[in-house]
């Protein structure tokens, strides 16, 4: 009767929310940034100061900085065609940041970042949980740019890129071989690349590290989802259909 009661009570636990889990689908921010919030004492439940991994059941209330927090009934899914100059960073200090470009009247963030000299596709949602299927490392999901180099592409550059560089990691301070990618030429200074690695400024260092440089780097997709449509500045929040077929593919 005891382990009956013991594996009862871990299966009602299972069934809970995972706190980190509950802050991110808010779109308040990660589940990592939760857990930094966590153990920094600012998330409280129901009043007193939660521990990282602690449970959230019906009934609960959970404030971050003394914020309640609530979720949103349905999920935001923007495109968007960012500019060169735009920083992808929900800090509204810094100048150039995506949010006041974009200037969306709910609580969103990017999925992921594009450096502020590339433009292109890059996502942005209300849902701290979409961006961690999107952006873990073993999903794979494609992505593709278009880039144009300072001189003109050799065949021995294109096998080079394609089968892995060796570059530095930021993340490790190590030096680490890129995943093999595919390449097509498009002409003497431009190439597409398709990539399913997300590394910090991937693509510039892989090219400096075969002496090159980029003077160009456009995202053009991110797994189905293209930029061809829309113009530069311009958002584009996926339909509900669009959504399910999105969340089908993670």
């Amino acid at each position: 009767m005891r382990m009956f009661l013991f594996y009862a009570i871990i299966q009602d636990m299972e069934k809970l929310e995972r706190l980190n889990q509950y802050i991110s689908k808010s779109g308040r921010c990660s589940r990592r940034e939760a857990d930094t919030a966590i153990s920094e004492g600012r998330v409280k439940i129901n009043g007193e100061l939660a521990q990282i991994g602690m449970r959230v059941q019906d009934g609960d209330v959970v404030t971050l900085d003394d914020i309640v927090i609530e979720h949103s009934k349905e999920h935001i899914i923007l495109m968007y065609n960012k500019p060169s100059g735009i920083t992808c960073t929900t800090e509204q200090h810094i100048p150039g940041n995506i949010i006041d470009a974009i200037n969306y009247p709910e609580r969103i963030f990017p999925i992921g970042r594009l450096d502020k000299d590339s433009e292109g596709l890059i996502l942005l949602t209300n849902d701290g949980d979409l961006v961690n299927k999107i952006l873990r490392h073993e999903n794979a999901h494609e992505k593709e740019y278009l880039v144009k180099v300072n001189k003109s592409i050799t065949p021995q550059f294109l096998r080079q890129m394609a089968r892995g560089v060796r570059i530095h990691n930021p993340v490790t301070d190590e030096m680490t071989t890129t995943h093999p990618c595919t390449l097509y030429q498009v002409d003497d200074q431009h190439f597409k690349i398709i990539l399913n690695q997300g590394l910090n400024r991937q693509i510039r260092r892989m090219c400096s590290a075969l002496d090159y440089r980029v003077i160009f780097l456009k995202r053009l997709r991110i797994m189905h989802l293209t930029v061809y449509k829309l113009k530069k500045g311009q958002t584009y929040r996926i339909t509900p259909e669009e959504t399910e077929i999105l969340l089908s593919k993670l």
